[in-house]
């Protein structure tokens, strides 16, 4: 199983600083988040172990909170020492599917989107741990509505 810090590389490595993709602590948090939710709804097991919370801007996985929180709200350097060999090809290609369809999007945006769905609304009241139950009904229903 990787963990959250392996997600996070996949997707610091996919940033083209000359077209002027840019990820910051809090769009790479709604990233690891949505990679996680539709990964439990397609094959109903978490793509990494550690917990998601319901933090005032959205779902925050604390140990990359703490990994990246030097960068502020600024951009965090591209990854280039990323061992794509630790992610299969179903992995690899989920996180590129997330990245091209979340990625588009700036850290704001995906902020308020996920202040919309179930999964952090439901969490968000008590700041607590947004469940992976929660999380696989609602990316289930967002696959069926995509079919």
């Amino acid at each position: 199983m990787l963990t959250c810090v392996d997600v996070a590389k996949y997707f610091l490595a996919q940033i083209d600083e000359d077209i002027g993709d840019l990820i910051s602590n809090l769009k790479l948090q709604k990233l690891v988040y949505y990679a996680q939710g539709f990964h439990l709804a397609i094959y109903d097991k978490p793509l990494f172990r550690e917990k998601i919370y319901a933090w005032v801007h959205g779902p925050v996985v604390k140990e990359l909170y703490y990994r990246y929180k030097e960068f502020g709200s600024g951009p965090i350097a591209q990854v280039k020492n990323v061992n794509f060999d630790i992610y299969d090809k179903k992995t690899k290609s989920l996180l590129d599917q997330v990245y091209m369809v979340f990625g588009q999007f700036s850290a704001w945006k995906l902020r308020n989107m996920t202040h919309e769905e179930p999964p952090w609304m439901e969490a968000a009241g008590h700041q607590g741990e947004i469940s992976h139950s929660s999380m696989k009904h609602y990316f289930s229903t967002q696959l069926a509505e995509d079919a």
